[in-house]
């Protein structure tokens, strides 16, 4: 088995690698400067948001593991599943999502990484019987979409990111 891995499968190999040592410093530098993530929680990032939102992530992050495979790419795009069990910071309550990830590459970074998960289940872990009865309505998801925007917009203030 003397195969060589694609270079982009070994970016998102490092990435996942990085994040599961907390090193958000590791994972940003496998971003393009023009980097656009997007989640069901923060739906629309792009360029120092989206590489906060790491660093915001990894320093908070209480009881982290985190495991990923089936990564495939090629020279365009690219494709992993990865998993986060974790105490979420907000109720702790613990936390175990299954998140399918996708990658478009340009100039040997991650110019565009899309995280879909089901957001009724995450929430339901997240929220308790809360979670489990709003989970599900726009109304619900609007609601966290804006509490995490206002985290992360703070957050970038003190660290002073721009």
């Amino acid at each position: 088995m003397s195969e060589t891995m694609h270079d982009n499968m070994k970016l998102i190999k490092t990435f996942y690698t990085s994040f599961q040592k907390l090193d958000s410093r590791g994972m940003v530098k496998c971003y393009h400067e023009d980097i656009e993530f997007s989640d069901p929680v923060f739906p629309a990032l792009k360029g120092n948001a989206a590489k906060a939102m790491w660093k915001m992530l990894c320093l908070r992050a209480t009881e982290l593991e985190i495991t990923f495979g089936n990564i495939s790419a090629n020279d365009a795009a690219g494709t992993a599943h990865w998993e986060a069990k974790y105490k979420f910071i907000t109720t702790g309550r613990q936390v175990h999502n299954k998140i399918d990830a996708e990658f478009e590459f340009q100039d040997g970074k991650i110019i565009r990484h899309r995280d879909s998960f089901d957001f009724w289940r995450w929430s339901k872990m997240a929220f308790g019987p809360i979670g489990w009865m709003l989970g599900a309505t726009p109304f619900f998801r609007k609601k966290v979409q804006k509490r995490v925007a206002v985290s992360l917009e703070n957050f970038m203030k003190n660290a002073n990111i721009r």
